[in-house]
């Protein structure tokens, strides 16, 4: 039996009454990819059939660290943790808020904010403007960046999973290379 793994997913669906498809993005636990199919469909049922993968990644890696799934009633030290973060931001003349999402280990939310202001999205998608003037990166002086999202992953896996199952962060010494990302359309009955 393959061992468990921490899986993120783009799902993606146009859900009754909406004019273009909408997005979530969804954690899970499971031995592969396809013994997720249910908890997708309990985390978004008003998408019915029409609920889809658009991408997704099993989760082993971030910067210099290693992600594996532990039984709860291990005992884990995690000085970091791992993050999730969903940035907003916005290019001239397009009527779009784009999205950048990303994963940090870090030791606390601001840690986590401080890396999402080093990437390209956050430095480049964002103007100002007098028709605008609301059109940056979403600047907050609550978290010094309103991302749109920035949540502990362990705190947004499905409830049964998180009584069975926790998250351990090892640091290592060089840095590992990225999960591979699949995109595409996948349905559901396919994978």
């Amino acid at each position: 039996m393959e061992p468990l793994k921490l899986y993120m997913l783009l799902l993606g669906c146009t859900t009754p009454g909406r004019h273009t498809e909408q997005h979530d993005v969804f954690f899970g636990i499971a031995h592969k990819l396809s013994d997720l199919v249910p908890a997708m469909k309990a985390f978004w049922p008003e998408a019915g059939d029409k609920l889809h993968i658009d991408a997704w990644r099993e989760v082993t890696s971030v910067g210099n660290y290693h992600i594996t799934v532990v039984p709860r009633e291990e005992v884990v030290d995690n000085p970091e943790q791992l993050y999730f973060l969903n940035l907003g931001g916005y290019k001239p003349g397009e009527m779009e808020e784009y999205h950048y999402k990303m994963l940090s280990v870090s030791k606390d939310i601001g840690a986590a904010i401080r890396e999402a202001k080093e990437t390209a999205f956050y430095k480049h998608t964002g103007f100002s403007s007098d028709a605008s003037p609301a059109a940056t990166s979403h600047v907050d002086d609550k978290y010094g960046v309103d991302v749109d999202d920035i949540i502990p992953v362990k705190d947004i896996l499905p409830e049964p999973v998180r009584t069975l199952y926790q998250l351990k962060v090892t640091q290592v010494a060089e840095p590992v290379p990225e999960d591979e990302l699949h995109l595409g359309y996948f349905q559901l009955h396919k994978i």
